[in-house]
């Protein structure tokens, strides 16, 4: 897996590409568990790249929305590939993270 993060305006943005599992999950939790703390953050997971997430990395991003909603933040998803949508759709996670077609659409939203 590739991972590469960056600010757009006041949105931290982390573009994951290849396969979310186990075995990649460390540097990524590792960045969200630090950008977390931060009071209002913003953070945008752009998985257009993504071809695969296993348990580990669904409970990694559950815990990293549960931190932002504490800090009065926000998490949102976009670019799911359909492969990847129905794996958040089977465990009903789709209900609870704010979903979007793609980055411009996410990043209007963080506007609004």
């Amino acid at each position: 897996m590739e991972m590469k993060t960056r600010v757009m305006g006041e949105i931290n943005v982390i573009d994951l590409a290849g396969r979310f599992d186990t075995n990649t999950v460390p540097p990524v939790a590792a960045w969200l568990d630090q950008i977390t703390s931060t009071p209002g953050v913003r953070i945008l997971v752009n998985l257009t790249s993504t071809t695969f997430v296993d348990s580990t990395a669904l409970a990694t991003l559950v815990q990293a929305l549960k931190r932002c909603q504490q800090v009065q933040g926000n998490l949102y998803l976009c670019g799911m590939r359909r492969p990847v949508y129905m794996i958040f759709e089977l465990t009903r996670l789709d209900k609870a993270f704010t979903i979007f077609a793609d980055e411009e659409h996410a990043i209007t939203a963080f506007a609004n």
